[in-house]
């Protein structure tokens, strides 16, 4: 069992449990806590002193932790200005959809840009899937496919939970994302040398994970889905595959599934285990998330 303690401030505890209760299995308010949150894999626990103590066995990838950021400009500090670098092309970036929701899969994209495509892309003022509505996404992600060299992989919930069961959630979205960057690169001529990373885990970890014959060079940026077009790009194709899971697997199992992780996702979650039992709660959920307690009780 290895130990790794961090200090943070009031709002990076509140970033970090918002990130982690979804993927809880109980949740405690110990005397001078916060919170305590038992994970699958690990422990996490935020004093009100302002420590975070983990606990696990493999606390590798959290070593080093992405640059703090400025809390007015939401830049890394000591890093050059959020702009350097992005007007560049071409460029190419990667993105995730899925990994906070109890419900639906998990969709992994990876874009190329070119300098002749990246004007049009920005007029349709394409940026983080998150912060887009989905008519937008739906609207946008064909033109994107059509303009743009792309790869992208959809893991449905019943794959994720067989692949959740041996490997922890930072370990799967390395080897996705990797994928898609082998997939891309076999797809574009010469893959440009801005490839961007939305930051998930610390270079060394990611490679960790990936493996010795992962995609190389990658640049890894938090937040970079606001400042490449390319992985603004690959999140939008990450959505729109989301949202197309997510049409049919509304019809498959005639009932309206509720995004995220809060109570209306467990009152959603009960109707589903009335409507068709525990046995099937894998093929739509996934299952280590907290929800599964809750609404099994």
């Amino acid at each position: 069992m290895s130990t790794l303690v961090k200090q943070c401030d009031r709002a990076q505890i509140e970033s970090l449990y918002t990130r982690m209760k979804p993927l809880s299995v109980r949740e405690s308010h110990p005397s001078y806590t916060h919170w305590q949150l038992k994970l699958k894999d690990m422990t996490v626990t935020a004093y009100t002193s302002g420590k975070v103590v983990f606990q696990g066995a493999d606390l590798e990838w959290l070593q080093e932790e992405p640059a703090e950021q400025d809390s007015q400009t939401g830049r890394n500090a000591g890093s050059a200005p959020a702009a350097a670098g992005s007007s560049m092309f071409p460029q190419a970036g990667s993105d995730e959809v899925g990994t906070g929701d109890y419900f639906g899969p998990v969709t992994v994209a990876a874009c190329y840009v070119s300098e002749e495509t990246a004007p049009v892309l920005q007029k349709m003022d394409i940026t983080d899937s998150k912060k887009m509505t989905d008519a937008a996404i739906r609207k946008a992600g064909p033109i994107i496919r059509d303009l743009c060299p792309h790869s992208l992989m959809v893991v449905p919930p019943a794959k994720y939970n067989e692949v959740h069961e041996h490997h922890n959630i930072v370990d799967m979205k390395a080897k996705l994302h990797d994928q898609t960057w082998k997939h891309l690169a076999g797809r574009v001529r010469v893959m440009p040398e801005l490839s961007v990373v939305d930051q998930f885990v610390q270079e060394k970890s990611y490679y960790k994970y990936a493996g010795t014959k992962a995609y190389r060079p990658l640049k890894f940026e938090t937040k970079a889905e606001s400042r490449y077009l390319a992985v603004a790009a690959a999140s939008v194709l990450a959505r729109e595959a989301f949202l197309k899971y997510w049409d049919k697997m509304e019809e498959d199992w005639d009932m309206s599934f509720h995004k995220g992780a809060g109570p209306a996702v467990d009152r959603c979650g009960r109707e589903f285990l009335a409507r068709y039992g525990r046995q099937k709660l894998g093929e739509v959920a996934k299952l280590h998330f907290r929800n599964t307690e809750k609404i099994s009780h």
